[in-house]
Formats: structure tokens, C-alpha cells, sequence
């Protein structure tokens, strides 16, 4: 049986649904103490002095800290450099104080740290650190914070524009010069929150006997946790260990290094006992941010509709400071505008600006949902403006499936692809043209019925070290097979596509093997889980690596059963002669011989052990097609999503049932995106939208049925044929639904509305204000 294609249920899930998962916030060590963290109540302001007397007394607190205390013993939070293949013009991140020092720049940021007994008296002696703040305006408004009169936040950069990209190919002049029609369009995609179900959360431990300090941290990157925690506390390798045990949840916001990370960690060191820190849901909300970008286009067309070039202008709400990811999704929006369309012609300029905000950083999808969103609204505008159909536009502009490899016009190489089959199949399966001839025919007293498409690409893998994944395959005496991983996952089953992947190479039940990873201890490397790299590096690396296994265990079957290698077969345990299936060996067996002969890595009594390094040597590019059908009150402006489809190509599929449900997720929080999440701030820069009682996430019974298909275009990038699939849902969401709404608004005289499209908004729009 071939357990590759199959939908098997997750191994990870009976331990978790029946609350037996182990998170950061479960862990427990003797003599143990909690942490807790007094935030900045302004968005820009001095602080003239901060009084932590009255805290330091309070019984059963064991340690105050401030930023005075670490001011040249522990450096700043470091962000990605940006060289190489993602370089880019400009970049002069400011520097980024674990504790505040002089200023504080958003609401939220970490002023002093408490240390007590109990997570309760921490808090208390928080409330009493009397802090003298001096308020100063803050710059709130990213279109106006790059301009030379806005106040500077950080007064050593002498500018609020921390990062620059221009972009430019083919004759964008002369594109505009010959097109019949120019499209120009400003779309503000806002700041949402990504709020996994677990917050963040550090607990460490220093062992001076062992010269150990150990740290259980809930990231996606276990070894990029150590690797900066090496750097910056100033240890060596051997000295650190740190482990992510279960995860609930990231979505980019556990892929960074945050102020807690470090200080949790120094303050085991310096206090020599155990200190835990769990972020509280508020924290959460002010610690980090997706999306905030401004894109103003202008689209050259032919009458046709066929796209001879754009000029984009990308402004990206950064944040008071960088983080880990920052650059990157500003980035990628550069580099995925295109999306599946051949566009001749491009200049695509970035500014990345300071605010006095969250920062922001990677967020499923990182920039490809920004993107999307502003090609596939220019997409409905072109064929708005021209009377053709949405659908007739993006076929006319797709890459046919001859192009590939494809150069895009900004720099990437689309590796495999069939839009057109994709999108086909969409329209057959949403039933394109009777939703087309129902919205036509609607009554005054009947609902508005919109149909909206969208079209995207999502290039998954990253780039640099990203790109490189090693793995470890152990086969025990017993037979039983131990696959370690770089790897580390929050949620995408993973320990279930790669035992699939490993079973069907030896022949075993995936029952049989186990899955290792998150602990720096167990392997030594390892890049994580992000953009959605997990099965595409990480599977291909473990498939490397059993296939290595693979052709020890044939060579020495082959010995030993007197018969060519190629004859050897692997199947229920057993190796086996293909031409006389009688003749057959266990693992047992086999490890046993190999341990006489010394085949492979013999580790004395330990089995056989087989190591290997993978690195993907191109980018895979998943596509996908969404349609939405909506119906909007009259009334209220209310959205009803009515049918909901979408078609993805993510290459080769290894488990149907975890592809489905990574779909699914993206696609609500996709929703979220579209209808109701919204980062507000007021003029004094207060977050608004601090807590779940404030900001909108959508609800089980808010996500409609969806109606869902595969497309298996291999990729010729890795040897799974595998593309990406754990944010290509959420790319395409919210312009789909997006494009459905302001369909059913044409009438109305309404050309764009920015999301989130709350009925507020809409009801507003169809009275004639609020119009864009």
C-alpha cells in the first residue's frame, strides 16, 4: 500500500484534543519563578524617570529590572539584512532596546520587568512602578510620516524612511504611451493581528553544573532561538539548548525574536533559578501586526483587456522598530505583484516607514496577500472600466502553461503551472454563469448579488539558509524507524507527512515511525517552519535521507538474499526478493547483519543511522483560483457569503486531509481580513482594538460551507513535486470577497471600498458617502 496520497488522521491529535499537549504554559520546575512586564501606556514619550521602589518592596518579588540595568550588557533585537537575492535598496533599521530607555515609541513596548514568587504578585508589583512620562506627538499616519516636515521618531536616523526598493523592467513609458486605458487605484490592506489560539510564552532554567541554560520557548524556529541567544547573551553553542514544545499556533508572530525572549532567558542566568513568563492576550494583540500597506497603481491596457505594464507605489506601515521578519513582507509584495499574469512592463517602488505602532511582520502569506489584493481589485477594475468579463480579463492575461520556467518582470522564476485548467474548473464548479444571470435579474426589493474572482501565486521555500534542511533516519534493533528533523511545527502535521513519506519507502506502517523535532538538543540544525518550507524542505530533506537508507538496506538485502539490488523490494516490514517474494528478511533482520557488517552508520547497539542535507535549488510557486458569491442588504449593507469555491495547485499532495484543512484556515482568516479585522488606532496613537471584546475575529459559524478542489501540477523544484500549501489559501480571500461585494455595488456608483467591508461601511457607501 502506498500511504503517500492518502488522508490519514493526524498522529499529533488524539494527545492534544484529549489535553495531554505539552505548551510553554504547562511547564512546571521546582524553586520556579514568574515574570511579568510593565508596557509603555503612550506611543511616543520620554521618560524622565521610572520609579520601581515601591514594586521592589513588595513582598515575595525577587528582582526588578529596567532598562538602565541591561543599558551595554545585552544588545538590541536584530532584523534580517536583506542582501543577496532579497536585497534591497536602502534598509537602516533603528535600534530596538529589549527594555525602553530613554523614549518609549508604541503602546506596549516593554519599559521593566518584575520577577516574584507567583505570576500574581508579579503583576501586582507592576502596577506600582511609577513611571514620569513626558508625551510626545505621535506620527501615526504612514503616508505622512516619510515626508520631509513629518517629526522624526528616532532623532539618529534624522528621517522616518527606514527602507527602500525601486524596481523597474521593460518600457513601462512607452506601455503608457500605447495603452487605450490607464486603471489608477489606491487600496489600503489594514493592520491585522494574527492571534494564535496560544499566545507566546519563555520559561529557562540555568544549570551551573553543567554550564546549562536551558530555554522552552513556543517559536516555529528552535535553533534560530539559540543561534540568537548564543549571539547576544554572549554563550557558547554547547551552553544553550532550547526546545519548543507543543505550539499552538503562529502564523508569523513566533518566527521573530521578541524582547522576552532574551530577558526571560538573562534573568535565569542572573538569578540562578527557573523564570517563566507567559504573554497575556492583550500583550499578544500589542506585541506584533500583519499586513499595513498603502499600494497606489496605475495599470496600462489595451481595449482587450491584456495588461502592457503597471507602475505600483508601495508604502509600508513598519512600526516604531524592526523585527526578525519586518522586511519581508513589504519585500514580497514587490516581488509577487504580478501574480499568474505576463506583464511586460513594471516599476515597482517601496518605502518602508516608521510609525509610532506595533511593529509589523510576517503574516501568513507575508506580502502576497498585499499583493494579491492589488492586482486581482485592478483585475475587476479593468474589466469594470472596458464592460468585459472578470474572467475573460485574467485569461487573457494568464502565462500559458509553454512559458515555464517563466521569468517574471521583477525577478522570480515560476517554476510549473495550468492557470487556465485552474480557473476553468473554478467557474464549472461555482457555476459561473448562473450566478452571472441571477445578479442581472435581481428585483429593487431583493439583495445585491455579487460574483468575485481571484487569482494567485505563492512562491514558498524562502530564500538563503531557508533554503537548506538536513534530516536523520535511525533504525533501531527492534525495527522501529526515528526521523529527525529541523523542522518545527505549530500545527501542520507534520510528524504525519513525513512518517507517510518515510513509510512508503520501507515498507512500514507510518505507526512505525516517529517523528522527532523542536529540541536542539536532539538535532543540531534546523531552519523551522516558515513560508510554508515545512514539507517542501524539510519533507524533501527526510526524503533524501531514507533514500539513502533505502539503498544500504537493498545492498545488504541483496547480499544476503543472493540478488541484484534492483530486485529488492520493501513492503510490510519486509525486505524482500520481488521475483521470489518467499525469500525475505525483517528490519530486525537487517539492522542485525548491518551491525556484523558494518553497513551504513553503525552506532554500536544502537541500529543503523543515516544523515543528509537538502537544499531546494528553485522556488516552487503554488496557484490558485477563489470565487465568491455574495448577497448584500439593501438595508443594513449586511454580506451574506452564498457559495464560496476554491481550486488550488499545490504540486504533489502527500496527506488530502491536511492539505483541506490547511485551506480552510487560511481561507477564515482570509475572511477575517476581508469582513471584519481592523487594527484601529485613535489620534493619541491608543490601540483601539487591544482585546478580543474590540477586535472582530470571525467565528466557526461565520465560515460558510466551502466548496474545494485540487490540481496536481508537480514541481520540478524539489523530488516530492511538492509546492507549498500553509498560506496560499489566505492569499486570494480577501480580494475574492472583495471583488464579490463591490460587484454586487457597481450599481450603486461605488468603484472601491478597502477592507475590512464591515455593512457599516457599505451601508454608508451606498447612501453616497464614503465613496472611493
Amino acid at each position: 500500500m502506498n500511504y503517500v496520497g492518502q488522508s490519514m488522521k493526524r498522529f499529533e491529535d488524539p494527545r492534544l484534543v484529549t489535553g495531554n499537549g505539552a505548551f510553554v504554559g504547562d511547564l512546571t520546575l521546582p524553586d520556579m519563578l514568574h515574570a511579568a512586564v510593565l508596557r509603555s501606556q503612550h506611543a511616543h514619550a520620554r521618560l524622565r524617570a521610572v520609579d520601581v521602589a515601591a514594586a521592589r518592596a513588595v513582598p515575595g518579588v525577587v528582582a526588578v529590572l529596567t532598562g538602565a540595568d541591561i543599558a551595554g550588557v545585552l544588545p538590541g533585537i536584530p532584523t534580517r539584512t536583506m542582501t543577496g537575492e532579497r536585497a534591497v535598496d536602502a534598509l537602516q533599521p533603528p535600534e530596538y532596546p529589549l527594555l525602553a530607555q530613554d523614549k518609549v515609541c508604541y503602546v506596549g513596548q516593554p519599559i521593566a520587568v518584575i520577577v516574584a514568587h507567583d505570576p500574581y504578585i508579579a503583576r501586582d508589583a507592576v502596577e506600582l512602578i511609577t513611571v514620569d512620562y513626558e508625551p510626545l506627538v505621535p506620527v501615526l499616519d504612514p503616508m505622512a510620516a516619510g515626508r520631509d516636515e513629518a517629526p522624526v521618531i528616532h532623532a539618529a536616523m534624522g528621517t522616518n524612511v527606514a527602507m527602500r526598493l525601486h524596481q523597474r523592467a521593460g518600457d513601462l513609458e512607452g506601455a503608457l504611451a500605447q495603452a487605450d486605458h490607464v486603471v489608477r487605484q489606491r487600496y489600503v490592506v489594514q493592520r491585522i493581528v494574527p492571534a494564535p489560539l496560544e499566545t507566546r510564552g519563555v520559561l529557562a532554567q540555568y544549570q551551573p553544573q553543567e554550564d546549562l541554560l536551558t530555554v522552552w520557548n513556543a517559536t516555529q524556529a528552535p535553533h534560530r532561538v539559540k543561534h540568537f541567544l548564543v549571539d547576544l547573551l554572549q554563550r557558547s553553542e554547547q551552553t544553550v539548548r532550547v526546545v519548543a514544545p507543543d505550539v499552538g499556533g503562529s502564523f508569523g508572530v513566533k518566527d521573530c525574536l521578541f524582547p522576552e525572549d532574551v530577558l526571560i532567558p538573562y534573568l535565569a542566568l542572573r538569578l540562578g533559578r527557573p523564570v517563566k513568563w507567559i504573554e497575556e492576550r492583550r500583550e499578544n494583540m500589542l506585541a506584533y501586526h500583519g499586513r499595513g500597506q498603502t499600494l497606489d497603481i496605475e495599470a496600462a491596457v489595451r481595449r482587450d483587456g491584456v495588461l502592457l505594464g503597471i507602475r505600483v507605489h508601495i508604502v509600508a506601515d513598519i512600526g516604531a522598530y524592526f523585527l526578525l521578519t519586518t522586511p519581508s513582507a513589504p519585500f514580497n509584495a514587490c516581488r509577487r505583484i504580478t501574480g499568474p499574469y505576463h506583464i511586460p512592463a513594471i516599476s515597482v517602488e517601496l518605502v518602508g516607514v516608521l510609525t509610532n505602532k506595533t511593529s509589523t511582520g510576517a503574516y501568513r502569506g507575508t506580502g502576497s496577500p498585499e499583493a494579491a489584493f492589488c492586482i486581482e481589485r485592478t483585475m475587476d477594475l479593468i474589466a469594470h472600466d472596458l464592460g468585459l468579463d472578470p474572467a475573460e480579463v485574467r485569461r487573457r492575461n494568464f502565462i500559458p502553461p509553454d512559458a515555464f520556467p517563466y521569468q517574471s518582470a521583477t525577478g522570480l522564476t515560476y517554476d510549473s503551472g495550468n492557470y487556465a485548467q485552474g480557473l476553468e474548473r473554478l467557474l464549472e464548479l461555482v457555476d459561473y454563469p448562473h450566478w452571472r444571470a441571477k445578479a442581472r435579474q435581481q428585483k429593487p426589493d431583493e439583495p445585491l448579488i455579487g460574483i468575485g474572482l481571484a487569482t494567485f501565486l505563492k512562491s514558498s521555500g524562502a530564500a538563503g539558509d531557508h533554503r537548506i534542511e538536513s534530516a536523520r533516519v535511525t533504525i533501531a534493533p527492534s525495527g522501529d524507524i526515528t526521523v529527525y528533523t529541523g523542522i518545527s511545527p505549530h500545527g501542520q502535521g507534520s510528524e504525519t507527512s513525513f512518517a507517510q513519506i518515510v513509510a512508503d519507502e520501507l515498507g512500514v506502517h507510518p505507526a512505525q515511525v516517529h517523528v522527532r523535532h523542536s529540541d536542539t538538543a536532539l538535532f543540531p540544525c534546523g531552519e523551522g517552519t516558515s513560508a510554508s518550507r515545512g514539507l517542501i524542505v524539510g519533507g524533501s530533506a527526510v526524503y533524501t535521507v531514507v533514500q539513502e537508507a533505502r539503498q544500504h538496506l537493498a545492498h545488504l538485502a541483496s547480499e544476503l538474499l543472493a540478488c541484484p539490488a534492483e530486485d529488492i523490494g520493501f513492503q510490510n516490514g519486509l525486505a524482500c526478493n520481488r521475483h521470489k517474494p518467499e525469500e525475505q528478511l525483517t528490519l530486525p533482520q537487517l539492522v542485525a547483519a548491518a551491525s556484523s557488517r558494518a553497513h551504513g552508520s553503525v552506532e554500536g547497539e544502537s541500529g543503523l543511522t543515516f544523515n543528509s542535507t537538502y537544499t531546494l535549488q528553485g522556488t516552487p510557486f503554488s496557484f490558485g483560483a477563489h470565487a465568491v458569491v455574495v448577497e448584500v442588504s439593501r438595508e443594513t449593507g449586511a454580506v451574506t457569503i452564498l457559495r464560496y469555491v476554491g481550486v488550488h495547485d499545490c504540486g504533489r499532495i502527500i496527506n488530502p486531509r491536511l492539505v483541506e484543512g490547511q485551506i480552510m484556515g487560511g481561507i477564515a482568516q482570509g475572511l477575517g481580513q476581508a469582513l471584519t479585522e481592523d487594527v484601529v488606532y485613535s489620534p493619541e496613537g491608543q490601540p483601539l482594538t487591544g482585546s478580543l471584546l474590540d477586535y472582530a475575529l470571525p467565528k466557526a459559524h461565520e465560515v460558510p460551507t466551502l466548496i474545494l478542489e485540487t490540481l496536481e501540477v508537480p514541481s520540478p523544484t524539489n523530488p516530492l513535486g511538492a509546492k507549498g500549501i500553509g498560506s496560499v489559501s489566505t492569499v486570494p480571500a480577501p480580494a475574492a470577497v472583495a471583488n464579490a461585494v463591490l460587484d454586487a455595488l457597481a450599481g450603486c456608483g461605488v468603484r472601491h471600498l478597502d477592507t475590512p467591508l464591515t455593512a457599516e461601511k457599505i451601508w454608508r457607501a451606498m447612501q453616497g458617502t464614503g465613496r472611493k
